[in-house]
């Protein structure tokens, strides 16, 4: 199969540890601001960036990259709390570069951090996102997960416009039934 001339490689997909810090500072610089409101924190700081950094290398998150001829194009983290009530639950956040949507990118940085978070013991997956990211809601749908809440005005950005959250699940043991019962 030949790819089209102009067409990108497609991103390679590993753990965040293995990407250099300057890569990761060109992609924060490249996220749109919009993309950012379902985080706790603007990654796009420094010392939040070292804090992400921090977490990961103690295991306290564990992230993706999808990486393009040494350029960070999209990133997930999971999530959990071992000590939590939660523990059996891990939030999944992802970034796409919006040139790098619509690419199979998303899906693969998508596919990679359920198995990972399977493997690790989580049973419930969720996700959030600004209620009018319907290409990242549509993305995580068809990976099994539903809508759960809707949190009217819950974040405000930094041009002072309030945004709804949407929060999807997925029960993995759900999910997996489900995929077995209509694969047969």
């Amino acid at each position: 199969m030949t790819s089209e001339p102009n067409t990108p490689p497609p991103a390679a997909i590993h753990s965040l540890l293995d990407c250099d810090d300057a890569a990761l500072k060109r992609f924060v610089g490249k996220v749109p601001p919009h993309d950012l409101l379902f985080v706790d924190r603007d990654i796009r700081v420094p010392k939040v960036l070292a804090a992400w950094r921090g977490a990961i290398a103690r295991g306290e998150v564990y992230s993706l990259v999808a990486t393009v001829d040494g350029d960070v194009v999209g990133t997930t983290a999971i999530v959990r709390d071992p000590l939590s009530w939660s523990a059996h639950v891990a939030e999944l956040r992802m970034m796409v570069l919006p040139d790098w949507r619509g690419r199979g990118t998303g899906r693969a940085l998508l596919q990679a951090s359920i198995a990972r978070a399977v493997a690790d013991g989580a049973t419930k997956l969720t996700a959030r996102m600004t209620s009018d990211q319907r290409g990242a809601i549509t993305l995580f749908e068809e990976a099994g997960f539903r809508a759960e809440a809707l949190l009217a005005d819950h974040v405000r950005a930094p041009d002072g416009e309030l945004h709804d959250i949407a929060i999807l699940s997925m029960d993995v043991a759900k999910d997996e039934a489900r995929r077995r019962a209509f694969s047969d």
